[in-house]
């Protein structure tokens, strides 16, 4: 069936809502008006107001009932609106949520998903179009999913519901309206296996979110010119697939890592770095990343354009390896 990113995730929602009584809905505006993306349209209607409820507008709070809901048997899958504003609940997610099995036994489980909007959106501006996995990639304890298909959002989705981890779950805004086949039937994704989106034999390409996308269309330009790019597509942020990533580098011996956070310890930092460490003498060259300048993103369309990586950047960046 033709599904969109966003009806996908409306999908994984009423799913597992319908399966589990335990799963709950609350964030801003996601009750009687669906959400500001239109991601959990139709859920109260459903559901009823004590599984989907709105919140005031505050994060940490959301953050923070969250966390205790999940604590006192829940299943709670709250909506920030924004990733960007994960940062308002910063200590709520970084070290609550994260940390919380850690620091008090493991009888506790915290079986939340933060789900939000990710990613540039043409002229949203700097304060509502961040990709800040990395900056939570540091806090031990936090599972981070960031599908680049409608197949993947739903199928890790419901994966992400059953966990019982916290899970930050990414959804990058150009992104939702992009339709294509997933199967009527139920399915599942494993939190932390890779999907190789493209396979080739010259470059090896990882890249994340809206950022796969890209890739795909630069590996389809450089193959009329002979040139064979693998499109990696990790998924899961955190728990990261190394061997799916180092099976296709052992095969291409070249890699380039593209995301959309700003450069400056970005994804692409740690993963170079490990990839440097791990496989060293498989490379026949510098490891190339790719990633947003390091500007807070312009509001104007133009600059927030020439700002995030585009089709042409990837090609010149794999070209550079060869």
């Amino acid at each position: 069936m033709k599904t969109t990113y966003v009806q996908a995730v409306n999908a994984a929602l009423k799913e597992e809502m319908e399966r589990d009584n335990n799963v709950v809905v609350f964030g801003e505006d996601v009750a009687q008006f669906g959400g500001i993306f239109g991601a959990t349209r139709g859920l109260l209607d459903q559901f009823g107001s004590d599984r989907v409820k709105n919140t005031p507008v505050s994060e940490d709070s959301i953050v923070g009932v969250g966390i205790g809901a999940a604590l006192g048997g829940l299943r709670p899958c709250i909506e920030l609106m924004y990733s960007d504003f994960m940062l308002v609940a910063f200590n709520e997610v970084f070290q609550t949520a994260a940390k919380f099995r850690y620091l008090h036994g493991p009888q506790y489980k915290v079986p939340i998903v933060m789900r939000a909007a990710a990613g540039s959106a043409f002229g949203a501006g700097a304060e509502h179009s961040n990709c800040v996995e990395s900056i939570f990639m540091h806090s031990p304890g936090l599972t981070i999913i960031s599908p680049s298909t409608a197949y993947d959002a739903k199928g890790l989705l419901k994966s992400a519901i059953r966990s019982d981890n916290p899970v930050l779950f990414f959804e990058h805004k150009q992104l939702y309206q992009i339709k294509e086949e997933i199967p009527d039937e139920e399915y599942l994704i494993p939190i932390g296996k890779a999907d190789v989106k493209k396979s080739g034999k010259d470059v090896t390409v990882i890249a994340v979110g809206l950022m796969v996308k890209r890739a795909l269309e630069a590996a389809e330009k450089l193959a009329a010119e002979g040139i064979d790019v693998e499109v990696i597509d990790p998924r899961t942020v955190v728990p990261f697939d190394k061997d799916t990533a180092f099976d296709s580098i052992r095969k291409t011996h070249r890699v380039v890592i593209v995301e959309e956070s700003n450069k400056t310890g970005g994804l692409g930092a740690e993963w170079a770095a490990m990839i440097q460490e791990e496989l060293y003498d498989e490379l026949d060259g510098p490891i190339v990343r790719v990633a947003a300048l390091d500007v807070p993103l312009p509001y104007n369309v133009g600059l927030e354009l020439t700002s995030i990586p585009d089709t042409q950047r990837i090609i010149d960046a794999v070209k550079s390896t060869l």
